[in-house]
């Protein structure tokens, strides 16, 4: 397993083409919940590349169910606030951890901000829906921590049920087969251009830089 503090990750050539930002409230043919949503409704914005392969993705689900996007785009002050959160409740709980394992577990989580893929618009955090807007079981919450689920937010997550698996696996395929990455530590973690996608496809530097 490939963590985002990996240092193969931050080693990754930035490069950013230039692709803009689409606002989601634009695009009804995506399913958008407003549980992250921020008052400049950063949220709601990715890369026009990523939406396009959210789009085919969908179009590779079976007759029923669509994908329920969470939250895009992540300004960085946002990522920061979310570390450091976390990073410090793994401290107040965990006081014979090492600061290495604090920070290591930190990123299973959430990103450091230099690498954030949420921070170049290429990352998507999402579930799936019925048609009516009814989430599917997949385990855990979405943002459930490794902390608090016992590693069952992990995408390979043995613990969960068959249901909560096959689903898992629906999602995943689809949106694999549309060209985007998972972090594996978080099932509803994909990303397409940042400097993990990148890592893991083998493409000589990011297509998106943060933003």
């Amino acid at each position: 397993m490939i963590l985002l503090c990996d240092p193969r990750v931050a080693a990754v050539p930035g490069e950013d083409d230039g692709e803009p930002l689409v606002d989601l409230r634009d695009v009804p043919e995506l399913r958008l919940d407003g549980r992250a949503a921020d008052p400049a409704g950063a949220y709601a914005r990715l890369r026009q590349g990523v939406v396009e392969r959210l789009l085919a993705a969908q179009s590779a689900l079976p007759d029923g169910l669509r994908l329920l996007v969470i939250e895009g785009y992540r300004p960085y002050a946002a990522q920061l606030d979310i570390f450091t959160g976390y990073r410090d409740e793994l401290r107040r709980n965990h006081p014979d951890w090492s600061a290495e394992r604090v920070y290591e577990e930190t990123t299973k989580f959430v990103s450091p901000v230099e690498v954030a893929p949420h921070s170049t618009g290429g990352a998507v955090d999402l579930t799936l829906c019925t048609a009516d807007g009814a989430e599917l079981d997949m385990g855990t919450a979405v943002d459930a921590t490794p902390e608090a689920s016992a590693n069952a937010c992990f995408t390979a997550a043995s613990s969960i049920s068959a249901q909560a698996r096959r689903h898992r696996q629906i999602m995943g395929s689809a949106l694999a087969g549309a060209g985007l990455v998972n972090y594996p530590t978080e099932w509803w973690h994909w990303s397409y251009g940042d400097r993990y996608w990148a890592l893991l496809t083998g493409a000589p530097h990011t297509r998106y830089g943060p933003l």
